[in-house]
């Protein structure tokens, strides 16, 4: 390493929407390369209000992996949409590359939250159409 490089702290307040989105799910950016550099990862914090869903999408070639901090978020996944799994606070969901999903806030009375990071540094959404969704 070089005297160049930095450590960077980004309070939770300071949170950036300024990434990819889905219909349903509020992401904010913690960590990529727009925000402070990063050459291999992006990070941030999802939250989806009571009884929500996001559309279905992939996010390309990244591997992605989420780790569950509040309410039971429910994932389907497949072509149509054909498999599910549930999600609890402390739970890490691993999403591989180009695999179609969909987040479902199981809960009608508490928010999801929930910590993402991907491979890349650029956070990328394919926002897809599937008729289950």
């Amino acid at each position: 390493m070089t005297s160049e490089a930095k450590l960077t702290l980004t309070k939770t307040r300071d949170l950036s929407e300024k990434t990819a989105q889905t219909t349903g799910m509020r992401r904010l950016v913690a960590v990529s390369e727009e925000a402070n550099g990063s050459r291999g990862l992006w990070a941030g914090y999802v939250t989806m209000p009571p009884g929500a869903k996001s559309g279905a999408h992939h996010h390309g070639d990244a591997e992605s992996v989420i780790y569950m901090l509040a309410g039971r978020a429910r994932f389907r996944w497949g072509d149509q949409l054909e498999n599910t799994t549930d999600a609890e606070p402390g739970d890490f969901v691993f999403v591989p590359p180009g695999l179609v999903h969909q987040e479902i806030n199981a809960l009608d009375d508490a928010p999801v939250e929930c910590i993402v990071v991907r491979d890349r540094p650029r956070d990328m959404v394919v926002n897809v159409e599937v008729a289950e969704a």
